[in-house]
């Protein structure tokens, strides 16, 4: 049994997170949502592999179509995913549990509308409808006034600054069926944000993950350091392992999730928990209807082969499926692999080096990787 710090209930859907509850897995769809015998067979794979909890993207009203027939065939715990257009949620709300939202993305439409507005919308829209709310703050795609506010290194200030803004807002506006998130592919920095916060908002149940963990098995070493660390200290209520797997295989994310919570119940931890540091470092995302490009996930694998010689070296590399985190995490990185439908946009220390055919980004990522070093 895990010892946790008392947090809020919150209802979503048949199950509870938070107030003593079982710490709940989720996981993520990665197929077209519009693919719907696709999307519904992997949605019952990770049903069956133990999912509490399935995440579904919709970025249009196609996207949100197809989720509501998918409602129609499962009775899945659903989340929706809402990116730029949070307007949609007036649609999929009566459908879904649950409504994820990213602070940093609520910009992009009506801009001259203030975020307090466009949350009271979402909140309305979930009251009606019975939903929960998670806050989703992502470090790829940070609310550009954070980031603007905080100058130097601390890159997990912003991130908890507006978990923190989002988190007043809702409940002074009297909604408190939520949860909040924070992400960062550095498990050291996703430590750091989550605790900040349950410092100051320790009541609020926290959705953990390390966002673009990465394949296999380092993936889920990544996330193994945050979880021990936080989950060790009482810390989390619902639990996603983030993977870039082949979508026949993303079932496998949730078997992740439930082996690392039986490690942690049963005392099987690292007495000292760090990553290589001062080795190669590899983040890529853990593919979802999003990306534009299947071959991403191909790629990512290539990547991971074509770089072993360059394994003691603390090189970053991200290879990024799609426009929503590329940007954000590829900036950060020492080389950056931000995929398109045709092309494959190289960057080098936030810089863009240029678009590159997927045929041919690898001799280049060699070449930069080697002027590097």
């Amino acid at each position: 049994m895990i010892a946790r710090n008392p947090t809020r209930e919150v209802a979503i859907g048949r199950i509870a997170i938070g107030n003593g509850h079982p710490i709940a897995v989720q996981s993520m769809c990665a197929t077209r949502t519009t693919d719907i015998p696709s999307t519904l067979k992997q949605l019952r794979l990770l049903e069956a592999a133990g999912a509490d909890i399935v995440r579904i993207a919709v970025d249009n009203k196609r996207d949100a179509n197809a989720l509501i027939e998918l409602r129609q065939q499962s009775d899945a715990v659903l989340s929706v995913d809402l990116q730029e257009n949070y307007r949609l949620a007036r649609i999929l709300a009566p459908h879904v549990d649950k409504i994820r939202y990213n602070p940093g993305h609520l910009y992009h439409h009506e801009r001259n509308k203030p975020w307090k507005d466009k949350v009271q919308f979402l909140v309305d829209i979930a009251q009606q409808s019975d939903c929960a709310i998670r806050v989703g703050v992502n470090a790829g795609s940070v609310d550009p006034d954070k980031l603007e506010k905080y100058h130097g290194e601390d890159s997990v200030a912003p991130m908890v600054d507006s978990a923190l803004e989002h988190s007043e807002w809702l409940d002074r506006i009297g909604f408190t069926r939520y949860c909040v998130s924070l992400k960062d592919s550095d498990p050291k920095k996703t430590v750091d944000a989550c605790q900040r916060f349950a410092r100051v908002r320790p009541e609020i149940p926290l959705h953990l993950g390390v966002t673009e963990a990465g394949m296999p098995p380092e993936g889920i070493e990544k996330t193994r350091i945050a979880f021990e660390q936080l989950i060790g200290k009482g810390i989390g209520d619902t639990i996603r392992v983030s993977l870039t797997l082949p979508h026949e295989q993303k079932h496998e994310e949730v078997r992740a999730g439930r082996q690392l919570l039986e490690d942690i119940s049963r005392g099987r931890v690292r007495t000292v928990v760090h990553f290589n540091e001062d080795k190669l470092n590899l983040i890529s995302c853990p593919s979802c209807s999003r990306v534009e490009n299947e071959a991403f996930i191909d790629l990512a694998r290539q990547v991971k082969e074509r770089t072993r010689w360059a394994e003691e070296h603390a090189i970053t590399i991200a290879v990024m499926g799609c426009r929503v985190n590329g940007p954000g995490e590829t900036d950060d990185a020492d080389l950056g692999l931000w995929c398109g439908p045709n092309y494959v946009n190289l960057k080098k220390r936030g810089v863009k080096v240029g678009a590159f055919r997927y045929d041919d980004i690898l001799d280049r990522l060699d070449s930069e990787l080697r002027s590097l070093i």
